[in-house]
């Protein structure tokens, strides 16, 4: 239940009883019952530009989106967004590169998709503060939800082991 910490007493109570029961995977298929068909770099990358463009046109270009799997989400990171800077001639350039824990080839587009919008969120927003949620919102207006159910599916993992798509 560590990835779930953060929330109520009330609702790690009913998420308990349900990983008791042994039911978690089955709520989580009649949700999201298929997994996306993202399963490459290139679509990857395809993917979270067509949301760049639709919500952040005037952001920083993404140089490089790609699944990872030195990513450990045991470390509480499904994705990461780096910034690196270089001095090129007289300017500062920086270029951008979003990493997704290679986990997520196989989720419910919605779970594959908070990540993408939590990431793109950092290029505006550097910091998890209100404005970094309210751009995330702006983007999936469903983030939180999708975000507790990806909490959700990480908690089956370690409690059965057991991947669902």
């Amino acid at each position: 239940m560590k990835y779930l910490s953060a929330y109520s007493e009330q609702t790690l109570s009913q998420v308990r009883q349900v990983l008791d029961q042994g039911r978690l995977g089955d709520v989580l298929l009649q949700r999201y019952p298929k997994a996306h068909g993202i399963r490459n770099d290139r679509a990857l990358y395809d993917y979270v530009q067509e949301l760049r463009g639709e919500f952040l046109r005037n952001a920083a270009p993404i140089d490089k989106v790609a699944f990872d799997s030195k990513i450990h989400v045991i470390n509480h990171a499904l994705g990461l967004h780096t910034s690196v800077s270089r001095v090129q001639g007289g300017k500062l350039k920086a270029k951008h590169e979003i990493r997704v824990a290679t986990m997520f080839r196989e989720v419910p587009l919605e779970f594959l998709r908070m990540i993408a919008v939590h990431e793109l969120a950092h290029v505006k927003e550097k910091q998890h503060d209100k404005a970094f949620y309210k751009l995330c919102t702006y983007m999936e207006p469903n983030y939180h939800q999708y975000e507790f159910d990806t909490r959700l599916y990480l908690t089956h993992l370690d409690a059965s082991g057991a991947k669902l798509w």
